[in-house]
């Protein structure tokens, strides 16, 4: 899988050593600072969760398919969240190896990414994901979401976006969190449970959430999520070398679905 060789350093960020995943050696102080000033290497992608799903088994991924969600919205927090969930859900049919899913998907994730302006290298990335769709090049497919999220981040920043950034990568984290949760929920091991274990990623996301503007942070949706994340942090602070139970992984799965549902739903400010 592309992502397994990364996933050492999703587990030191985590805070936790995931059973089946190499004990990662410690970060030097010089490459800590830098990690923690880059989000890519701090918040784990849709498709670092997903790969720590890998064993013991193969999760039913096509079960994990929402509804399409609207195309139609105007604030550009929200957008922003929901494309990161987009990401995600792209992550998602590339694992169920499910052409038509990523190619509907891609359709979206480029009609959200024209939304908030970037550049036209994101938007030529639509045909690419539609031709390795076709053709069931799901190794390659894998490296074009990837490529399609950091060329929307770039993208941003290039045009001091910075605060966006940071909403695209929680939105496609809750995303990636709520599909991990409901995958273990309904085929429970305590190897693929440990993944859940995260308070450094949700410290860190809260802190990057203080940070932004004070006109995007106050807005109602961003403002609910960032207020949710207190509670989330507790929530994924499971007991040292020890698994979450079951009934604590539907507690964490309950809190990212509400934020989802915030996050699809919220009525935005006109």
């Amino acid at each position: 899988m592309i992502f397994r060789a990364r996933f050492g350093t999703i587990a030191f960020l985590m805070g936790t050593t995931v059973a089946f995943a190499a004990e990662p050696a410690p970060l030097p102080s010089g490459q800590l600072a830098k990690a923690i000033k880059t989000d890519s290497l701090t918040i784990p992608t849709p498709g670092e969760l997903f790969a720590a799903l890998e064993k013991p088994g193969k999760p039913d991924w096509a079960a994990q398919y929402r509804t399409p969600i609207p195309m139609t919205y105007r604030n550009r927090g929200q957008i922003a969240l929901n494309l990161g969930g987009l990401i995600a859900d792209g992550f998602i049919a590339v694992e169920a190896q499910d052409s038509q899913q990523v190619k509907n998907i891609g359709t979206d994730i480029i009609k959200l990414a024209k939304a908030l302006g970037v550049s036209e290298n994101v938007l030529s990335r639509g045909n690419s994901i539609n031709e390795f769709a076709e053709n069931s090049e799901w190794d390659a497919l894998q490296e074009e979401l990837e490529a399609t999220q950091n060329e929307v981040k770039a993208s941003m920043q290039s045009h001091s976006d910075q605060d966006l950034v940071i909403l695209v990568s929680l939105g496609g984290w809750i995303r990636g969190t709520q599909v991990v949760s409901a995958s273990i929920i309904k085929n429970y091991d305590e190897r693929s449970a440990k993944v859940l274990r995260q308070p450094a990623v949700v410290n860190f996301i809260h802190s990057k959430m203080n940070e932004i503007g004070a006109e995007l942070r106050n807005e109602p949706l961003v403002k609910a999520v960032n207020d949710q994340l207190t509670a989330l942090e507790k929530l994924v602070t499971f007991q040292p070398g020890k698994a979450p139970t079951l009934e604590e992984v539907r507690k964490v799965n309950q809190a990212v679905s509400k934020l989802m549902e915030e996050i699809q739903n919220k009525t935005e400010a006109k």
